[in-house]
């Protein structure tokens, strides 16, 4: 049984920095591309990085350079470290299994003063 689960978020300031985790059961995470999605009220789901098997990595414009995606292939489990957040940040984030499409429940990251 597939399950993807997400814990990480909350509230910070700006400036500050959240690790998103992705806990994967079911399937490999190292055999396969996974990304990390958010979405903000009123808005698209958008693609914030993805990972490829090789652990090729893509940012979207709005977050390189802040935000890193890595995995531990011991954990199986995927991360999203996000520092210099910004209040445009804010937003429901979702790990993402491609192959499989399957999504995360989602965690909400607020940034705000």
């Amino acid at each position: 049984q597939v399950q993807l689960v997400e814990s990480g978020g909350g509230l910070v300031q700006p400036g500050g920095s959240l690790r998103l985790s992705c806990a994967a059961s079911g399937f490999i995470v190292s055999l396969y591309a996974m990304g990390w999605y958010r979405q903000a009220p009123g808005t698209q789901r958008e693609l914030v990085a993805s990972m490829s098997d090789s652990g090729y990595a893509i940012y979207a414009d709005s977050v390189e350079g802040r935000f890193t995606i890595s995995r531990d292939n011991a954990k199986n489990t995927l991360y999203l470290q996000m520092d210099s957040l910004k209040p445009e940040d804010t937003a429901v984030y979702y790990c993402h299994w491609f192959f499989g499409n399957y999504w995360g429940q989602g965690t909400q990251v607020t940034v705000s003063s």
